[in-house]
């Protein structure tokens, strides 16, 4: 039995995060993850895609940002059990929880904190019919490492916020990059249909639209791809690289049995006061949970999990009054002293 203050089950950058913040408070926590490294989506599917909505980052890759999170935390010692899947969970009489894996290993801690992200999930596929023979011959459908694009011709489908990072991206490092999407607005961020859109105009990327991708060309591999642009004839494109980004598909996993409220497959969470769930105790954060004005931001579930924290500590010292102080006055180790010691040597330098 693993003993714990608060079982976090995900190790995403909304886990990882709430480690540093649960530490502040001398919380001890333990991660689960079903994938084999702490990271979650970020490290598994696209560890190099760039972020830019980190504070103080104007631009930030997916996997050193989980590094920069997992330094952050290394200092508190959390504990993990990955590549093993959250799968049942107990309440007992004094109100602490049990998890058990699917490998059987268990969890006992005083409070659960859901950061699942989008739980389990698979790429939204397009509806082509051959697509899946040319799986890993050609046709992607996550960027792990764009160095393998270096000097090739890709075709890229999708409107959102992927579609366009990974083409204004790779259009430094690929020969040729084309964007095909069906619509002539995109649903991504406004900077970045800006960005597309200057790099059309300075012919660093094809910008095609409305259009759709119809079919795939290649025998063993792939060769080309049909592009059918509305109210024009088919045209073939030549390309190495077919990548369709039309997002993922979520799946709760075991945890939509566990009891929670869920919209929308997601857990609803009261989000006016701590994310806790229907079930007291249970909190989820970050992508995994619903409420009304959500958004589906890493440093929202930065936010999510400070709060989170500060409800778990009042919850498990009762009476015990907290006073927040920022770290730059507090220090990173907790309440010990470092302010004490800085106050000291500004006297003594004064002498």
């Amino acid at each position: 039995m693993i003993e714990t203050d608060i079982i976090i089950v995900g190790a995403g950058p909304t886990g990882l995060f709430a480690v540093f913040e649960a530490g502040l408070l001398k919380l001890r926590c333990h991660l689960i993850d079903g994938l084999p490294q702490p990271g979650g989506q970020l490290t598994e599917l696209y560890p190099k895609k760039p972020i830019f909505d980190i504070p103080g980052y104007p631009s930030v890759g997916a996997g050193e940002l989980i590094d920069n999170l997992m330094e952050q935390i290394k200092q508190f010692e959390p504990g993990f059990t990955l590549n093993e899947v959250a799968e049942t969970i107990e309440k007992l009489e004094d109100g602490t929880f049990i998890v058990t894996t699917n490998k059987g290993t268990k969890h006992h801690g005083k409070a659960v904190a859901i950061a699942g992200g989008l739980g389990s999930f698979e790429p939204r596929k397009p509806l082509i019919d051959n697509i899946a023979f040319y799986e890993d011959k050609g046709v992607e459908y996550f960027v792990k490492n764009p160095d393998q694009f270096k000097g090739k011709k890709i075709v890229i489908a999708g409107g959102g916020d992927s579609a366009l990072d990974w083409s204004i991206f790779l259009a430094d490092v690929a020969e040729e990059v084309t964007l095909v999407h069906r619509r002539n607005e995109f649903r991504g961020a406004l900077d970045s249909v800006e960005k597309a859109q200057a790099l059309k105009n300075q012919g660093k990327i094809n910008l095609i639209t409305p259009a759709e991708i119809t079919e795939i060309h290649g025998t063993d591999k792939v060769t080309g791809v049909t592009i059918v642009v509305e109210g024009q004839e088919p045209q073939v494109k030549t390309c190495d690289y077919f990548i369709p980004l039309f997002g993922l598909t979520p799946k709760l996993g075991p945890i939509a049995n566990w009891g929670l409220e869920i919209e929308k497959n997601a857990i609803k969470v009261n989000n006016a006061l701590d994310y806790q769930t229907n079930i007291e105790g249970i909190y989820a954060i970050g992508d995994i949970n619903i409420y009304p004005g959500k958004l589906k931001l890493i440093l929202c579930g930065f936010h999510e999990a400070t709060l989170m924290c500060q409800s778990i500590y009042n919850k498990l010292n009762p009476g015990k009054k907290f006073v927040l102080k920022y770290t730059t006055v507090s220090g990173i180790d907790g309440f010990d002293g470092s302010r004490k010691e800085a106050e000291k040597a500004v006297v003594k330098s004064i002498e």
